[in-house]
C-alpha cells in the first residue's frame, strides 16, 4: 500500500473510535459546559463556531496518539486563517505530508438527511498557485492528500437549554448537552465538493449537503476526478461565455464548465437535496 492509502486507512479507522470517546451511552456529548474554580458549570452556547472549536480541542489528544502510532508529527496552523487545521508530517521523510481539516455541521431538523454543509478551504491564491505560501502552512502542492475529518450532529432544541443557568459540578449528569447523536467521516475534500462557493465567503469551496453522499464520497466531482475539481475551482467565475441573449456571463456551474471544456457531462454527480422517497 502507498503512504497515502495507509494514511487514509488509519484515519478512517481512527474515527470509528470517537463515538465512545466524545458521547455518552444515550448519545449526548460528554462535554457539558465550562467550569470555574468554584466548581460552577456554565452551559455551552449552541453557536456552531463554539461547538466546532471545542470538538477540535476534545479530539486533539486522540489525534496526537494517532500521529505517534503511525510515525507522524502534527504541525498546527501558525495562524487562525491558515489552511489546513493540522498537517501530518512523516517523521522519516518530511516531504510526505497530509492536510487534515476539521469539519462540523448539524443535521437540518426539517430534512434530517441533509446537513447545513461546510466550506472546504479557499480556492484563492494558495489553491491556484500550488507553490504559494499565502495563508497556508505548507504549499498546497506539497501535500500528498487533502482530507476532511468530519463530525455531523443533532442540535438540541433551544427550549431545552437555559444558557443563563449556573449548575453545580455535582449535577453534571443532569445537564442536557447542546449537541448529540454524532456521526463521523473521513473524505478527501474533492470527493465531497459541490460546484458552489461556501456560505458567507465567495472565496471558499462549498460542500454537498446530503449526509449519505458525504459519507460515501459521492460529491459532484467524484466521478469526474480530482483534476476536474482543481481545474473548475481554479477558474471559478473567471471564464466568460455568451449568455444566449446577446450578452455574456461568467461560468458558475459544473454543467456549464464541463460543456465548455468538452467533457462528459454524464459524469457529473447531481446533488440529492430533495426528500428521499419512502420505501413501500
Amino acid at each position: 500500500m502507498s503512504k497515502k492509502s495507509d494514511f487514509e486507512k488509519a484515519l478512517k479507522e481512527f474515527v470509528t473510535t470517537l463515538q465512545g470517546y466524545i458521547s455518552s451511552e444515550d448519545g449526548q456529548w460528554t462535554i457539558k459546559g465550562f467550569i470555574d474554580i468554584y466548581k460552577n458549570v456554565y452551559t455551552i452556547s449552541s453557536d456552531t463556531k463554539i461547538i466546532s472549536k471545542i470538538l477540535e480541542i476534545h479530539i486533539f489528544p486522540k489525534l496526537l496518539e494517532l500521529s505517534e502510532k503511525h510515525g507522524y508529527k502534527i504541525v498546527l496552523a501558525d495562524h487562525q486563517n491558515y489552511y489546513p487545521d493540522i498537517s501530518f508530517v512523516d517523521n522519516e521523510n518530511d516531504s510526505v505530508r497530509f492536510a487534515v481539516d476539521f469539519k462540523t455541521s448539524y443535521r437540518l431538523p426539517s430534512k434530517p438527511h441533509l446537513c447545513n454543509g461546510f466550506t472546504l478551504g479557499s480556492h484563492g491564491k494558495y489553491f491556484e498557485d500550488r507553490a504559494s505560501t499565502k495563508n497556508i502552512q505548507f504549499p498546497y502542492g506539497t501535500y500528498s492528500g487533502h482530507y476532511c475529518l468530519g463530525i455531523i450532529y443533532d442540535r438540541v432544541d433551544s427550549r431545552d437549554i437555559d444558557e443563563t443557568k449556573i449548575h453545580n459540578v455535582d449535577s453534571l449528569a443532569s445537564i442536557t448537552s447542546v449537541v448529540g447523536n454524532f456521526s463521523f467521516f473521513v473524505a478527501e475534500k474533492w470527493r465531497i465538493a459541490s460546484d458552489k462557493s461556501g456560505s458567507g465567503n465567495t472565496a471558499n469551496i462549498g460542500s454537498i449537503n446530503n449526509i449519505a453522499d458525504i459519507f460515501e464520497g459521492k460529491g459532484m466531482f467524484s466521478k469526474l476526478g480530482e483534476q476536474w475539481f482543481d481545474d473548475y475551482w481554479m477558474n471559478y467565475k473567471k471564464i466568460t461565455v455568451p449568455d444566449g441573449k446577446g450578452g455574456t456571463k461568467k461560468i458558475t456551474s459544473l454543467k456549464e464548465y464541463v460543456a465548455y471544456r468538452k467533457g462528459d457531462a454524464s459524469l457529473i454527480v447531481p446533488k440529492h437535496n430533495g426528500t428521499p422517497k419512502k420505501v413501500k
